[in-house]
C-alpha cells in the first residue's frame, strides 16, 4: 500500500508501500502544516489541510500493551457534558464509535489559561492534543525573526495534533488571547485511541472496499483514500436511511446487514430490491445531480459507510462510467416492476 506527502505546490508524492496513519483536518482544526506556512496564506489555509501521511504505527503493538494503561481524569457531569460537545464537530474523532468516544472523555484534562498565556510554542517538543472548550486563541509562526500571527481560533476548533502524529518539534505557536479553557489529552492516550482507531477503521473499510465489483478498477492508494473519507453510522431496524425526494448529501457502502430499497407507486412505496454487506446505494442522485430516487429502510440493524458528496466528486472519478451504467440498469429494473 503507498501512502502520501503533499509538497508545497500541492502535488502528492508517493512514499512506500509501508500502511500509515492518515488524517484530514476540519475546517477548525489543525496545528499549521509547515509545508503550507506562507507569509499571505489566509486564514482557511491554515485550518484546513490535504491528507498528510504519519510516522509509522502499529496497532498490534498497542494492543499486547494496552491492558491497565488506561488514563482517566475525573469529571463531573457538568464538565463530561461540555467536553462531549467540544469533540463533536472535530473530524478527527469521526471515526470513533461511542465507546471509543468515551475514552476520549476520560482521557482529556481541564486546562484553564489566561489572556498572552503560551500555551506552545514553536519548536517544542509535542506533549499534548488541544480541544478548545471557549476562549481566543491566535497561532504565530516564526517568519524572519518576529512571530506573525497567521489563523485565530475562537470558541471551538483543535490544535496540537501534529507534533503527536509526526514525533515532530512544534510547527506553531498557541498563545491565549483572551481567558479560555482547553482540554488537552497526552501524547501515549492520543495514539491509543486515536491514531488506534482510525488505523483499524481503514484496515476494516480497504477490505470492504475490495468486495465492491465497481471499485476493482481503483490502485491501492485510490481505495485507500476513500477508506479514509468514509463515515461510520449505525441504524436499527425499520429505520428510513434516506426518503425518496430527500436532497443527496452522499453514498452508502453497507457494512453489516442489509437495506431494502423502496420506490412510490401511486400512494404506496413498493421494495425493488434488497442490499447486503458489500453493496452500495444513494449514487444515483448524486451522478445526476437530482434530489434522491428511492427510499431506503434498514432491513435489520445496520452498520454504513457513509461517503460525503465532496468526496464522492474528488476520489471517485474514475469509476463514474462505471456507476453511471450500473445505474442505467437500475432505472430499467424500476420501470419493470
Amino acid at each position: 500500500m503507498h501512502c502520501c506527502v503533499q509538497n508545497s505546490n500541492g502535488s502528492v508524492v508517493m512514499k512506500s508501500k509501508v500502511p500509515m496513519y492518515i488524517i484530514v483536518d476540519d475546517d477548525e482544526a489543525g496545528e499549521p502544516d509547515p509545508v503550507l506556512v506562507k507569509p499571505k496564506t489566509s486564514k482557511n489555509k491554515f485550518a484546513r489541510r490535504s491528507s498528510v501521511s504519519a510516522e509509522r504505527y502499529d496497532p498490534e503493538a498497542d494492543d499486547a500493551a494496552e491492558d491497565g494503561q488506561e488514563v482517566v481524569h475525573h469529571k463531573t457531569p457538568e464538565q463530561r457534558s461540555r467536553l462531549a460537545q467540544a469533540v463533536a464537530g472535530i473530524l478527527l474523532f469521526k471515526s470513533l464509535d461511542d465507546s471509543q468516544l468515551g475514552r476520549v472523555v476520560d482521557a482529556m484534562f481541564e486546562r484553564r489559561v489566561t489572556p498572552n498565556e503560551m500555551v506552545i510554542r514553536q519548536g517544542d517538543d509535542g506533549d499534548n492534543f488541544y480541544v478548545i472548550d471557549r476562549g481566543r486563541f491566535g497561532v504565530l509562526v516564526l517568519q524572519d525573526g518576529h512571530d506573525k500571527r497567521v489563523h485565530q481560533f475562537e470558541n471551538v476548533g483543535s490544535f496540537g495534533e501534529l507534533a503527536l502524529m509526526y514525533n515532530m518539534p512544534r510547527s506553531a505557536s498557541i498563545v491565549a488571547e483572551t481567558e479560555g479553557v482547553l482540554w488537552a489529552m497526552d501524547r501515549a492516550s492520543f495514539r491509543r485511541i486515536v491514531q488506534r482507531a482510525a488505523f483499524k477503521k481503514r484496515k476494516l473499510y480497504e477490505d470492504l472496499l475490495k468486495e465492491v465489483p465497481m471499485l476493482n478498477s481503483l490502485d491501492d492508494y485510490e481505495r485507500m483514500n476513500i477508506a479514509d473519507a468514509l463515515i461510520s453510522k449505525s441504524y436499527p431496524s425499520g429505520h428510513a436511511i434516506m426518503q425518496q425526494g430527500d436532497e443527496a448529501d452522499g453514498m452508502y457502502f453497507i457494512e453489516e446487514g442489509s437495506v431494502s430499497v423502496k420506490i412510490l407507486k401511486g400512494s404506496e412505496e413498493v421494495e425493488v430490491v434488497r442490499l447486503h454487506k458489500g453493496k452500495y446505494f444513494g449514487e444515483v442522485a448524486l451522478i445526476e445531480d437530482k434530489p434522491r430516487t428511492a427510499a431506503v429502510y434498514a432491513v435489520e440493524a445496520v452498520k454504513l459507510a457513509f461517503l460525503e458528496r465532496e468526496s464522492f466528486e474528488r476520489l471517485l472519478g474514475p469509476c463514474l462510467e462505471i456507476m453511471k451504467r450500473n445505474s442505467s440498469k437500475y432505472k430499467k429494473n424500476q420501470k419493470s416492476k
